[in-house]
């Protein structure tokens, strides 16, 4: 199935997401949007659904707002981050990393965030950018073209959006996301969170 580069449905999946966490609980909402493979942090690198199935939701839920939006240029990969209020009025920002499953539902694969101090700014509007298609040379640094197709398995990534999630044994993590400009990579998120205090 062929998608559409399309920030839109992304900005869409992210808002239906934090509504049904208000509607019908936190944890629930994280357990029904959640790819099977998905990874979380809390703050230590989880399987998401293993974590989320032992997890009752809070009273109230955390509540997030998108404030851009990156989608690889395939329209099977996606980036989203913004910020976030608890309940208690501790603010935080996050990043979700989303995939489209087989039948072109969005589905996050991770979720990172932290606490801040005063929230990050936010723009007046919700942005959404998509990812540059035209290849460079591979020698030069460009993506490589798709691997064949695997018959059995999903298609291959195009390579102009790209993620890490990183862990250190202190448990300091960095989540990036690097996007294809036709020229390079640029590094449109890289979310940087210190050692766990003991």
């Amino acid at each position: 199935m062929r998608f559409q580069p399309d920030p839109s449905s992304v900005i869409a999946a992210e808002i239906a997401f934090n509504r049904l966490a208000q509607d019908k609980g936190q944890w629930t909402a994280f357990r029904a949007t959640a790819a099977d493979d998905a990874v979380m942090f809390v703050p230590r690198k989880v399987l998401a659904k293993d974590w989320l199935k032992k997890q009752a939701d809070p009273p109230a839920s955390v509540s997030w707002t998108p404030s851009v939006v990156y989608v690889s240029c395939d329209g099977r990969l996606a980036a989203s981050t913004g910020n976030w209020t608890r309940p208690d009025g501790s603010v935080g920002y996050f990043t979700t990393i989303w995939r489209r499953d087989k039948k072109g539902t969005w589905r996050w694969v991770l979720d990172h965030g932290d606490r801040l101090a005063t929230p990050r700014p936010a723009p007046d509007y919700l942005t959404g950018k998509v990812a540059t298609c035209k290849r460079g040379a591979t020698s030069a640094g460009g993506p490589p073209p798709p691997a064949a197709p695997d018959k059995d398995g999903p298609p291959p990534a195009d390579r102009s959006l790209l993620w890490t999630a990183d862990v250190a044994p202190d448990g300091a993590r960095r989540v990036t996301v690097r996007m294809w400009t036709g020229e390079g990579y640029e590094t449109v998120i890289d979310d940087q969170v210190g050692a766990a205090v003991p």
